[in-house]
């Protein structure tokens, strides 16, 4: 992949990362947490690591983020409402990031390794799908299925739990 390309996906996945955190409406913050996964995915697949990828989209950008939806729709949230901005804690959240941000530039600019570039991973004839399947569906067939049915239980919970009463 090209190193244009990179700070494309890297830029996509903090805007739309930021835009979680600053969005009001929470069905808005979990759509843009859908692109920051899709973000996510195209970087491990310009990593080579193509099944980690197909998995950050079908698992988290699709089963997952649907479930939230659903959940957040049920529960029926608004957005949040407007209040005074806490202008002390913003001033000491930026200060703290600006800290954060000096001193991970300090060891980017003194350490050695971190200027140098990685020579390119060498590609495996070992099947990584093939083998993940045969571990989850063979040794951990049953704590899948249990997972399962907790996660369906859940579910229901939820659905009865937002019901609302006629009266």
């Amino acid at each position: 992949m090209p190193p244009f390309l990179f700070w494309i996906f890297a830029l996509l996945m903090l805007v739309f990362g930021a835009a979680v955190v600053i969005n009001r409406n929470p069905i808005a913050s979990a759509l843009n947490l859908v692109v920051s996964f899709l973000g996510l995915a195209a970087l491990f697949m310009s990593l080579d690591a193509f099944f980690v990828g197909i998995i950050q989209v079908l698992i988290y950008a699709g089963a997952i983020m649907v479930l939230f939806l659903f959940i957040i729709m049920l529960l029926d949230l608004r957005a949040e409402k407007l209040r005074k901005i806490n202008w002390l804690a913003s001033a000491g959240g930026i200060a703290v990031a600006l800290v954060l941000l000096t001193q991970i530039l300090y060891v980017i600019g003194n350490l050695k390794a971190a200027q140098q570039t990685f020579p390119p991973l060498a590609r495996s004839t070992i099947d990584d799908v093939r083998n993940v399947g045969l571990v989850l569906f063979g040794n951990y067939n049953l704590p899948f299925q249990i997972i399962g049915i907790l996660v369906l239980v859940a579910t229901i919970g939820i659905v009865l739990l937002s019901r609302h009463e006629l009266r």
